[in-house]
């Protein structure tokens, strides 16, 4: 039998999809998450749930038990919640993943792949690349900063691999359009087949580099077997950046409905453009994102509807 994994907040929307994957490769797969965000419906039946906080000790002791990889999804991942609620967001994705990087270590798996962010980087000049400053500029983006530390530091002293990636706009099926926190992909294409207009904050000019979760998928798991992968931290993305106007327009073609667009007042604070440089995770990981952005959000598309079938 393959190696079992254990994926943290795999009730999740990105998780839900790795656990999916895992499973079809004939990994066996524990689940750890508390459903705070994650939804039952989204875990497939085959995998092993354990329901906990990631920062109960107990909890993560026995989720990492017989775990040859650990998949480190769960985390307070709402930049918003993060600055209203910052000692929680430290409690959870600082502490939490100490407690869960000593927890693997002890229980001798092999590696760590942690989920970190595009956030880290703050406001820099695209295309980014996993050398640029880090300037984190929330609560958020500051714990998924040291985690990557803790996991570099895990690597050093505690006798495990880690890999992080820092996901860029990642989209897909199970996104949750209702979320106070949505993203922009969810939100659009729910509002399109509700026939209402789509609200774009500013000109519309802004970019983002939108990550299919399939490719993220793959991401993770070529970070878990890459055979030097071990200490590296790799941009998960495109390369490419979409205005937030195209990416309207790409929906309505998916879609079939041509989109009206609402304009809003610019939001505070938000970052102008952002793409990725992706040639560490090509050299390191031997990924690239392989998935056109118009074929995602079809399928994406195609998910939405199912669901209000």
């Amino acid at each position: 039998m393959d190696e079992s994994c254990l994926v943290t907040g795999g009730a999740g929307f990105i998780g839900s999809h790795l656990v999916n994957a895992l499973l079809d490769a004939g990994h066996p797969v524990r689940v750890l998450d508390d459903f705070s965000t994650g939804r039952r419906a989204n875990l497939d039946p085959r995998a092993e749930l354990l329901e906990g906080d990631v920062r109960d000790a107990d909890a993560v002791r026995r989720a990492v038990s017989g775990a040859g990889v650990v998949f480190h999804l769960a985390a307070l991942a709402s930049v918003t919640q993060s600055v209203e609620r910052p000692l929680e967001c430290n409690a959870i994705n600082v502490e939490g993943t100490l407690g869960l990087l000593r927890a693997a270590a002890r229980a001798k798996a092999r590696r760590v792949v942690f989920a970190s962010s595009t956030a880290v980087y703050g406001e820099a000049a695209p295309p980014v690349a996993e050398s640029c400053p880090k300037r984190p500029i929330s609560p958020y983006a500051a714990s998924k900063l040291a985690g990557e530390l803790l996991c570099a530091t895990a690597a050093a002293h505690f006798g495990v691999e880690t890999v992080g990636l820092r996901f860029f706009n990642v989209y897909g099926p199970r996104q949750d359009p209702s979320s106070a926190y949505a993203a922009v992909i969810p939100i659009f294409i729910g509002r399109l087949l509700a026939g209402r207009p789509l609200p774009v904050c500013g000109d519309g000019e802004q970019t983002r580099d939108f990550v299919f979760v399939g490719d993220v998928v793959d991401a993770m798991r070529r970070a878990a077997e890459a055979p030097k992968a071990s200490g590296c931290v790799c941009n998960v993305a495109t390369g490419r950046g979409v205005s937030v106007a195209e990416l309207a327009f790409v929906i309505g073609r998916a879609a079939g409905t041509p989109p009206e667009l609402e304009f809003l007042p610019a939001r505070a604070g938000d970052i102008r453009h952002s793409w990725a440089e992706v040639a560490a995770a090509e050299r390191d990981l031997g990924f690239r994102a392989a998935t056109p952005l118009e074929e995602g959000l079809r399928r994406t598309v195609e998910w939405f509807r199912a669901m209000d079938a």
